[in-house]
C-alpha cells in the first residue's frame, strides 16, 4: 500500500543586505507564523457564530471565524493565505468508538469468506494458512458466520480439526462475538466438556459434546491468550504508524478513542511509545478493557495505577470500557423478555452480562471518583436499562458516561440519558442497522422488539446527547457514511446538523475536550477539515460520496488529496 507523504511548506526569512561603516547590515523581514484559510463555507458547529467564510490561525491556535472582510484585517501583511474556493469546511472528527490497535495488528493470517454457507469448504482455506504460517504458534483467522456453523452437518469442532489437529486454530467471527477453536485449542485453553462458562460466555456443547465453538466472553479470554502467545507489540506499534493514523488522516478523524485497550497485553505501552516517539497525528483517549473474569479488587487497583490525564498530551487514559451484554444475532443482547428462539439451552434465554449491574455499579462507584468516564456496550434493552441503573446508583454530575451502540431501548429509559447525562454513542455505518435490514431479527425479538432500532430519532427528541462513531472495523471508518445514513434512516434520523455535531462537538465533549476541539472558535486548537462537496446542498443519498481534501490537525496539515 501507498502511503501519501506530506510535505509542510517552510516559510524562510528575507534577508537584504547593505554595507554601513564598513560593516555588512542584514535586515530581516519577519515572517509570520499566521495562515488564513479564506473563501470557505465553513460550519462552525458552534451555536453562537454557525457560519463563517474564514478561519485565521497562528500555529495551532485558532485566532479568528468569521468573514472574509473581517479575517483580513486581523491577518499579518506576511501571512500564508489559502484560498479555498468555496469549499466545505468542518471541525476535525471525532470517532469516540473504533479499534485502531486493533484494526493495525498483524495477528490475523488468514480470511474466511463470510459468505460461505457450508463450513465443510472453509477446510482448504484452514489447511492453507496452517502451511503457509509454520512457524505461528497459534494460526489466528477472521470472517466466518456463527450461523454458518450452526447449520453444519457434522459437528464444527470435526470439521476444524480435519483442516488442522496438531496445532492450534482459532477463529474470529465477523462480529467479534465468537470464536471457532479446534481440539488442539481447547486443550491449550483447558476446556473439557465439563468446564463451566466462564462470566460473560458460553462454552457451546450439544447433549454435553464440545462444538468447538466459544461465544462472547469464553472466546475472548481464549482469544487474548492466543495474540498474547505472539507477542506481537512490534506488529501493533508499525500497523498504527503505516496504515491507521495514516487512513485516519485521510478520512478527517482528529480525535479518537480506543474503545478496547488490552492493558494485560501491554498496549497501553505500545500506545505511550507512540505518544512519546511524536507519531500521533490524532488525540486519543484510551478506555481500559474491564476483564469479566478478572478479581474487581485486583483489577480495580490496577486501574487506577494506569489513569493519566495530561493535558498538555495527545494521549490521555481516563477512560473505561466495559460489556453491559453481548449481541443480538447470536442471542446475547441482554433483553427483558425471552427470545423466540433458543441457541445454547442455558438456564435462561434473555441474554447474558459480562458484567452484571451491581459489579458496574461498583466499578463506576471506584473510579469515576479517579477521574475516569465509562463507555459501556449496551446493545438489548435490558443491557440498556442495567447500565442506566448502575449508573444511576453510582455516578454523580461530574461522570460524562456513555453507552454505546443502543440498539434497544425501552421508552421508559428514553429520558434517563439526558436525566443521568449520560451520551447515547450510535454507530449506523453498518447496513445491518438501517430500517430495511431492522426486520431480519423478527425470528429472534418479535417484529415489535425489531422495530426501531437504534432509535437516534427517539433518543434526540429526548433531549439525549448524540454521538455517531464507527466501530471500526465492524463498520466503515468512513464518516460521511455514517452522517449519510443517521440523514436518511427514516423514521430513525436526524438532521444534518445534528449528525455532525454527533461527529464532532458531542465527540468533544464525551473525551473531556470540547474547550479545545470540536467546533471552530477563538481559542480553540486548529483541527478542521476541507470537503470536496457541499454535503448542506447535494442531495442526501450523495453525502457518502464525499472526500477529505484537506485535514489541519493542530495547525499542520497532515492530508491534503
Amino acid at each position: 500500500m501507498k502511503f501519501l507523504i506530506i510535505l509542510f511548506s517552510v516559510v524562510f526569512a528575507s534577508k537584504s543586505c547593505s554595507k554601513e561603516n564598513g560593516i555588512s547590515k542584514t535586515d530581516t523581514i519577519e515572517t509570520s507564523t499566521q495562515k488564513l484559510y479564506f473563501n470557505a463555507k465553513i460550519f462552525t458547529a458552534d451555536a453562537t457564530n454557525p457560519w463563517a467564510e474564514a478561519i485565521l490561525i497562528d500555529e495551532n491556535e485558532i485566532l479568528f471565524v468569521g468573514s472574509n472582510a473581517e479575517a483580513e484585517k486581523n491577518t499579518d501583511e506576511n501571512a500564508t493565505r489559502i484560498d479555498l474556493k468555496g469549499k466545505v469546511v468542518l471541525p476535525g472528527f471525532h470517532d469516540v468508538h473504533m479499534h485502531p490497535m486493533e484494526v493495525g495488528s498483524t495477528t490475523t493470517v488468514f480470511t474466511l469468506n463470510e459468505d460461505e454457507t457450508d463450513p465443510e469448504n472453509y477446510i482448504s482455506a484452514i489447511k492453507k494458512a496452517a502451511t503457509d504460517n509454520p512457524n505461528v504458534e497459534w494460526i489466528i483467522g477472521f470472517g466466518h458466520s456463527i450461523n454458518t456453523l450452526f447449520n453444519a452437518n457434522r459437528n464444527p469442532l470435526e470439521i476444524i480439526d480435519e483442516a488442522v489437529l496438531d496445532r492450534p486454530v482459532i477463529i474470529m467471527e465477523q462480529t467479534s462475538h465468537s470464536m471457532w477453536i479446534n481440539s488442539k485449542g481447547l486443550e491449550l485453553a483447558g476446556i473439557t466438556a465439563s468446564t463451566p462458562n466462564p462470566q460473560g460466555g458460553i462454552i457451546v456443547k450439544e447433549k454435553g459434546v464440545l462444538q468447538g465453538i466459544l461465544v462472547d466472553n469464553a472466546g475472548d479470554v481464549v482469544f487474548q491468550q492466543a495474540v498474547s502467545a505472539l507477542n506481537d507489540a512490534d506488529g501493533e506499534y508499525k500497523g498504527m504508524v503505516e496504515y491507521v493514523l495514516p487512513e485516519l488522516a485521510k478520512y478527517g478523524i482528529t480525535s479518537v478513542s480506543d474503545a478496547r485497550t488490552y492493558w494485560k497485553r501491554d498496549q497501553h505501552k505500545t500506545w505511550k511509545k507512540l505518544a512519546d516517539d511524536n507519531e500521533l497525528t490524532a488525540r486519543f483517549n484510551l478506555g481500559l478493557w474491564a476483564y469479566p473474569t478478572e478479581n474487581d479488587d485486583t483489577q480495580i487497583a490496577t486501574l487506577k495505577s494506569l489513569f493519566s490525564n495530561d493535558e498538555n498530551s495527545l494521549l490521555k487514559i481516563n477512560q473505561i470500557k466495559l460489556y453491559a451484554d453481548g449481541i443480538t444475532h447470536n442471542t446475547t443482547a441482554a433483553l427483558h423478555t425471552d427470545y423466540k428462539e433458543d441457541f445454547f439451552n442455558q438456564p435462561t434465554n434473555n441474554g447474558l452480562n459480562y458484567f452484571t449491574e451491581s459489579r458496574t455499579a461498583k466499578y463506576i462507584k471506584e473510579l469515576e471518583a479517579v477521574g475516569f468516564d465509562f463507555h459501556i456496550h449496551a446493545i438489548g434493552n435490558r443491557g440498556v436499562t442495567e447500565a442506566l441503573n448502575a449508573i444511576q446508583q453510582s455516578g454523580t454530575t461530574k461522570g460524562r458516561h456513555r453507552l454505546t451502540h443502543v440498539e434497544m431501548v425501552t421508552s421508559a429509559d428514553l429520558n434517563r440519558f439526558k436525566t443521568l447525562n449520560v451520551t447515547a454513542d450510535a454507530q449506523v455505518g453498518g447496513e445491518f442497522t438501517q430500517p430495511q435490514y431492522w426486520h431480519d431479527n423478527d425470528h429472534l425479538l418479535g417484529s415489535d422488539l425489531a422495530d426501531n432500532q437504534v432509535p437516534i430519532k427517539s433518543l434526540k427528541d429526548a433531549s439525549a446527547r448524540i454521538t455517531l462513531s464507527s466501530d471500526w472495523n465492524v463498520s466503515s471508518l468512513n464518516p460521511f457514511v455514517g452522517i449519510q445514513n443517521a440523514v436518511t434512516r427514516v423514521p430513525q434520523n436526524i438532521s444534518l446538523e445534528e449528525a455532525i455535531k454527533a461527529y464532532t462537538l458531542n465527540g468533544a465533549y464525551v473525551m473531556r475536550q470540547e474547550d479545545k476541539v470540536g467546533s471552530l472558535k477563538e481559542g480553540k486548537l486548529a483541527d478542521f477539515v476541507v470537503l470536496d462537496k457541499d454535503i448542506f446542498t447535494i442531495s442526501a443519498n450523495q453525502i457518502n460520496q464525499t472526500k477529505v481534501v484537506l485535514t489541519v490537525f493542530d495547525g499542520e496539515e497532515i492530508y491534503k488529496k
